[in-house]
């Protein structure tokens, strides 16, 4: 295995990086140039989120190949191209083999919601105190369950005293967790909806590999009322869809929110205030759950 490091400015760090990925690199990593020296910053996003900018002023993008040939050829397609004026070979150097399956599996262990209920990927055991279990492997979509939202939102549903619900929507499915978190818990019809297709195909496959049905497509096919409605997005987006949720819960029927930091909680509760009053229900590391029952 050989590894590949540029050098580049920030603003072509995601070029370099897609055309690394384009040639068939293994692997593609970024690094700060100027780590471990006084030239080093930090970059840092909100809690849980992507960074805002790609890389560093001075990054390193790395690369993995099969072979040294390999590398050295893909260096000098990159050198050739004509937006790479300031992207330098940093070095081109054999790294120690590894099995990266074995690798990347190991940084996926079980996460526990409840003491009972656990999502667990597909090549571990089932811890033996778990009586319910979600079987999801990492994917494109997000949701895999070690967000905090997410973990909150499938906390809130395992522990609810009635769970049957005869409809659950869940707006913005990702990889579909939370629907089938809540048909692991006795819910009916559920509806699991994402503007991106290839979010749908992850929540069908997922709902597949756990033995349960989903409905699954894009937002039109949610209709009428349901007596649970979740949305694990984001605030923005949440305040803009508050018309639209609110008049999707069923009377007596709930509403769950997440995706939304601490300091953002007096926006949601005005943007939903004309039709259900929210509040916060739970809180892990600077993201809230934030519910709402309308009245029966």
């Amino acid at each position: 295995m050989f590894e590949l490091a540029l050098v580049c400015r920030e603003a072509d760090v995601e070029i370099v990086s897609d055309a690394l990925m384009e040639i068939d690199a293994l692997a593609v990593s970024v690094e700060d140039a100027d780590a471990d020296t006084d030239a080093e910053h930090a970059l840092f996003g909100e809690p849980g989120m992507p960074a805002p900018a790609a890389g560093w002023e001075r990054s390193v993008v790395k690369a993995l190949f099969p072979s040294e040939p390999e590398a050295t050829e893909a260096a000098t397609l990159i050198l050739a191209q004509d937006w790479a004026a300031d992207v330098h070979v940093q070095a081109i150097q054999s790294v120690p083999e590894q099995d990266w399956v074995r690798l990347t599996q190991s940084q996926f262990a079980p996460v526990e919601i409840t003491p009972e209920f656990w999502i667990v990927p597909s090549w571990h055991e089932a811890p033996p105190q778990a009586r319910r279990v979600m079987r999801l492997d990492p994917g494109l979509a997000f949701g895999t369950g070690t967000h905090p939202t997410t973990r909150m939102c499938l906390r809130w549903i395992a522990t609810q005293p009635q769970q049957a619900w005869p409809r659950v929507l869940d707006y913005g499915c990702g990889s579909g967790i939370l629907a089938i978190g809540a048909a692991l818990h006795g819910a009916k019809s559920i509806d699991a909806v994402d503007i991106d297709p290839a979010a749908i195909t992850s929540s069908r496959d997922n709902a597949t590999a756990n033995s349960v049905t989903l409905n699954t497509g894009l937002p039109e096919l949610a209709q009428g009322e349901y007596p649970l409605v979740i949305a694990n997005i984001l605030a923005t987006p949440l305040k803009l869809l508050a018309p639209l949720l609110s008049a999707h819960v069923a009377r007596g029927g709930h509403l769950i929110l997440a995706g939304i930091l601490s300091r953002q909680a007096d926006e949601l509760k005005a943007a939903y205030a004309p039709w259900l009053q929210l509040s916060v229900s739970d809180e892990e590391d600077g993201w809230i759950l934030m519910t709402a029952q309308r009245a029966t």
